[in-house]
């Protein structure tokens, strides 16, 4: 089956870890190129790089190829390495048999890659791509306006 091609980067901040914390996302779909991006006033840097994946997967209208470009480790390992199956299959435990943390954002990305096929793909932070900086700077700005 076809699939529209959309093309997303995303990135979270946050100042204090916990603290104040920003996300911000750039979704590319044919010709067209949107920009979001919140925060929290606490929060902390994965719960920032989570959402910003789910908000801008919750922006998809209709079933897509996705690929997703992140510079967390956390967020790409999750489905790449295969971690959240692993969750999933044990009641969301981690291999320590802890609670997995930030579970609900998880749960809800999870869900999307039901409707979405999503390739998560990871990006060198701070670098030279021009859309993981200007997702920063979108993450940044929304920690300003808290």
């Amino acid at each position: 089956m076809f699939m529209e091609k959309v093309i997303i980067y995303t990135d979270g901040a946050c100042s204090g870890n916990p603290g104040p914390g920003g996300w911000g996302a750039i979704l590319m779909y044919k010709d067209t190129k949107k920009e979001i991006s919140g925060g929290l006033k606490d929060t902390t840097n994965n719960i920032m790089e989570l959402t910003a994946a789910l908000e801008a997967l919750k922006l998809l209208k209709f079933p897509c190829e996705v690929d997703l470009y992140s510079d967390s480790s956390y967020l790409v390992n999750g489905f790449s390495q295969g971690w959240i199956y692993n969750w999933k299959e044990n009641n969301w435990r981690t291999s320590n048999k802890e609670p997995v943390k930030n579970k609900e954002i998880w749960e809800q990305i999870y869900s999307f890659t039901q409707i979405h096929k999503v390739n998560f793909i990871k990006v060198k932070g701070h670098s030279d791509n021009e859309y993981n900086n200007r997702c920063d700077e979108l993450a940044r700005n929304a920690i300003k306006t808290l």
